[in-house]
C-alpha cells in the first residue's frame, strides 16, 4: 500500500469553542494547530476561515493570513474550503483560490441536505468553482456526501476542469448523507477511477472506525475537531491528539505515514517554488 495521508480538519465552519475549549478560530490558532499537527504526523491541513468573533467566514484577507502562517512555519499541504456553510455566493467562494492560488481546494460536487439547510451546488456552480481551480492551479479534493457526486465529479475531468489522478473525500455519518458503514465505504472506494486516491471522513464517533477501516483498505483518512470533537465518549479532544492515535494505529498495522513530500507525490501535487 502507499505510506498513509492524515489530513487534520482544524476548525470547520460549525463547532464552537463553547462546545470545545481546544478549537482553533483565530488565524494564529489555526497555524498553531496545524504546527502541533504536523509534529504529531499530519501531511495535510483543511482550513477553514473565522472572523474576529468567530463567525465562519469567506474574507480572502483572512484566509491569506491562516495561508501565510502555515506555509512560513510548516511544510504542510494546504488546502482551502470552498464550502458554502460561509456564504453560498460562488464568487465568494472561489475568492480565496483565486488569490492565494493554494495547493489544494475542497470541491463539494453535488447538493444536500444538511440538518439545518439544503446545501445546493448546481453544476454550474460546480464548474465555476473547478474552473476557478483549474486556473489557480489548484488540484480539488472532490468532497462526496453521495454517490452521485462520484459522476459529477468523473463529468468535471471529462470536461477537462479537473484532470487525473482525481482525489476524493468521502464524508460519512454526516446527518442527511451516506452511513459510515463498511460496505458504504467499500462501495465508494470502488466506484472511483483506478489510479485515483481516496481519503474517509468519519463524523462524530464514525472517525475513529472509518479511519481503521481506510487504514487497511488502502485509503487515506481525515480527522479533526471539524468532525469530531471528542477523543472517546465524555472526553475532548485537542487536534494533534486525534492525528497522534491514528499515526500510532497506522504504525501498529504497518502501515507508515507519509511525510507532505511523500504526500504530494502520492497525491500527483507539483509543489510550486517560493
Amino acid at each position: 500500500m502507499e505510506k498513509l495521508i492524515i489530513t487534520v480538519a482544524p476548525t470547520g465552519n460549525v463547532p464552537t469553542k463553547e462546545m470545545n475549549p481546544h478549537l482553533p478560530e483565530m488565524p494564529e490558532e489555526i497555524a498553531d494547530a496545524a504546527v502541533r499537527s504536523r509534529e504529531a504526523g499530519a501531511s495535510l491541513v483543511h482550513i477553514h476561515a473565522r472572523d474576529a468573533a468567530g463567525v465562519p467566514t469567506l474574507d480572502t484577507a483572512v484566509f491569506s493570513r491562516i495561508h501565510q502562517l502555515i506555509t512560513e512555519r510548516t511544510d504542510l499541504i494546504v488546502q482551502i474550503s470552498t464550502g458554502g456553510r460561509a456564504g453560498m455566493d460562488p464568487e465568494a467562494r472561489a475568492a480565496a483560490v483565486r488569490l492565494i492560488r493554494p495547493e489544494m481546494a475542497s470541491l463539494t460536487t453535488g447538493s444536500m441536505n444538511f440538518p439545518d439547510r439544503v446545501y445546493v451546488n448546481p453544476f454550474k456552480v460546480i464548474e465555476y468553482l473547478a474552473a476557478a481551480m483549474k486556473e489557480a492551479g489548484t488540484k480539488p479534493e472532490m468532497e462526496i456526501f453521495e454517490p452521485g457526486m462520484i459522476a459529477n465529479a468523473l463529468m468535471l475531468e471529462d470536461r477537462g476542469l479537473a484532470r487525473s489522478p482525481l482525489h476524493f473525500d468521502f464524508v460519512l455519518g454526516s446527518r442527511g448523507s451516506l452511513q459510515a458503514t463498511p460496505k458504504t465505504l467499500l462501495f465508494l472506494s470502488e466506484s472511483i477511477p483506478h489510479g485515483a486516491t481516496w481519503t474517509v471522513a468519519g463524523i462524530g464517533r464514525w472517525q475513529l472506525p472509518m479511519a481503521m477501516l481506510a487504514i487497511v483498505m488502502g485509503g487515506h483518512v481525515r480527522v479533526g475537531l471539524e468532525d469530531n470533537l471528542y477523543y472517546r465518549k465524555g472526553m475532548l479532544a485537542t487536534n494533534e491528539q486525534l492525528v497522534v492515535r491514528i499515526a500510532r494505529l497506522a504504525a501498529e498495522l504497518g502501515r507508515p505515514v507519509a511525510t507532505p513530500h511523500e504526500a504530494r507525490e502520492i497525491l500527483g501535487l507539483v509543489r510550486r517554488e517560493a
